[in-house]
């Protein structure tokens, strides 16, 4: 079976194309978890100046870590068809690139609903790299924003988890 979606399977979309929020007012409310990450590479110097805390506009992963929390929770204002959520847990994480010069940015949100949250960790990973972007472009203007993904989802229909490395919550 493939993954390609078809029309009939776009669950945004009506039997005439028209786009609608989809209706989860009967669907149980379960615990649900989606965990997204990304990366922004950048100049081996404006990785030393965020890691120093030397940065000009102040502590740069600090404040892309609000960004973050914020642009979650903020997700169904800007995704016209994304339902907006009682969200439980938002945590925003940060670590020096595995490979390459960068930060990686990790997001987990959690709530216990009817419906998923990969669109509320996705935007929190995208807000906080596009904060350490904006924070950081004075100083090094070759900065790249890549990879953002959902790399986990619990809960619903289906579970599935692409990184071997992030551990199931408790």
């Amino acid at each position: 079976m493939s993954d390609t979606p078809t029309p009939s399977s776009l669950t945004h979309f009506d039997a005439l194309g028209q786009a609608h929020m989809v209706d989860v007012g009967a669907k149980p409310a379960t615990h649900r978890v989606a965990v997204a990450t990304g990366c922004i590479e950048m100049q081996p110097e404006t990785l030393a100046i965020i890691q120093s805390g030397t940065a000009a506009k102040g502590d740069v992963l600090g404040i892309a870590r609000i960004a973050g929390i914020q642009a979650a929770k903020k997700t169904s204002d800007l995704i016209p068809l994304c339902h907006p959520l009682a969200l439980t847990r938002i945590a925003v994480t940060f670590a020096t690139a595995s490979e390459g010069v960068g930060i990686e940015c990790t997001a987990t949100v959690e709530t216990v609903g009817p419906t998923g949250v990969e669109m509320e960790a996705l935007m929190a990973t995208q807000v906080a790299l596009l904060t350490v972007y904006d924070m950081c472009k004075a100083v090094d203007k070759h900065m790249e924003i890549s990879g953002v993904r959902v790399s986990k989802k619990l809960g619903g229909k289906s579970d599935w988890n692409t990184s071997p490395t992030l551990a199931t919550p408790p």
